[in-house]
């Protein structure tokens, strides 16, 4: 049976691709979905910053029709400055707004923004509430297991959130405590999707690394589908490789050397682009490990990507990697 969002069709099992600060802009994006990603997230948009026009969150709004399905993620922690920020992102025609209620970094979680709304659910539900009745597009919500584990409250937050309108959740299987550290615990995720009275799709994030991985938690735990973040980091495949996984149980041959620095390189291209030569060479520096992760000899290389601010270098680099490792 298809998982909707309102009249958003999904298909049997979603893969969804997580929002990660600096890395699901929109060169990231264009291979995610050309990978097989069924609802990708923009990075999160701050609220203070785009009220304020600030240049990196205006930028964040940028989304095109290929990437349909498409939601705009948004954080703060004054509900009034988030009302002003749901009006500025429905007018950029996204198709779903999505409240972040998850992010554990200091800057943002001890403003009370981000997972740190955590410690005051009251004030998380009336966000909520406020953001629904704001805006006719759909509004989906990410989050935690809790602020800690005194407070891993999900089953009774997922209720109240369902109820004020949200139309779908995620929840990344850890406390804001617990920030990346440790084993997600699926089990209290679960506990959210046996709940008689959860009539939304609930998907599962954290720790999804591999097809065999996806197969056993959609198998164990129930959800009607999977997010995918630090995973799809230099991996784009992973999305085609989980669906292929689930139809035939058999795996997808993993990319070639040459498929890698091809993709690397129009990553690289796309960035460009986007935000310009500096800032994409810059930025790509975090990708190319994971782009050729686990191939033996490939040091030098590594070290040439990520040091190199010269274009040409850093082209003829993936090219070197394509003649002489392809």
């Amino acid at each position: 049976m298809s998982v909707k969002i309102r009249n958003i069709d999904l298909g049997d099992f979603p893969l969804l691709l997580a929002p990660m600060e600096d890395v699901s802009d929109p060169p990231f994006r264009a291979l995610c979905k050309q990978y097989g990603a069924d609802l990708m997230y923009t990075e999160f948009i701050s609220s203070e910053g785009l009220i304020r026009d600030a240049a990196k969150s205006v930028m964040k709004l940028d989304i095109y029709e290929y990437e349909r399905p498409i939601g705009i993620q948004i954080f703060g922690h004054d509900i009034e400055s988030m009302k002003k920020t749901t009006e500025i992102v429905a007018q950029t025609n996204p198709d779903i707004i999505d409240i972040n209620y998850g992010c554990p970094v200091k800057k943002v979680a001890c403003k009370g923004a981000g997972a740190g709304i955590l410690q005051d659910i009251p004030k998380m539900v009336k966000m909520t509430k406020v953001i629904v009745e704001m805006t006719n597009l759909p509004v989906t919500v990410k989050t935690r297991l809790g602020w800690d584990e005194d407070s891993k409250h999900i089953v009774e937050v997922a209720e109240r959130l369902q109820d004020v309108g949200i139309e779908a959740l995620s929840i990344h299987g850890r406390t804001r405590k617990q920030m990346y550290k440790g084993q997600a615990d699926w089990t209290l995720i679960k506990a959210v999707k046996d709940n008689h009275r959860i009539k939304i799709p609930i998907f599962g994030n954290g720790d999804i690394d591999s097809p065999q991985k996806a197969v056993e938690y959609k198998q164990k735990y129930g959800v009607d589908g999977i997010m995918i973040g630090r995973a799809a980091i230099g991996n784009p495949w992973i999305f085609n490789e989980i669906k292929h996984y689930i139809k035939t149980g058999q795996e997808l041959a993993p990319p070639t050397i040459k498929e890698r620095a091809d993709v690397a390189l129009k990553h690289l291209e796309m960035s460009i682009k986007w935000k310009g030569e500096i800032l994409a060479i810059n930025e790509m520096k975090r990708h190319y490990s994971n782009y050729f992760k686990g191939i033996p000899h490939f040091k030098d290389y590594r070290i040439k990507l990520v040091t190199s601010f010269d274009l040409n270098e850093v082209k003829d680099t993936l090219n070197e990697i394509k003649e002489k490792l392809g």
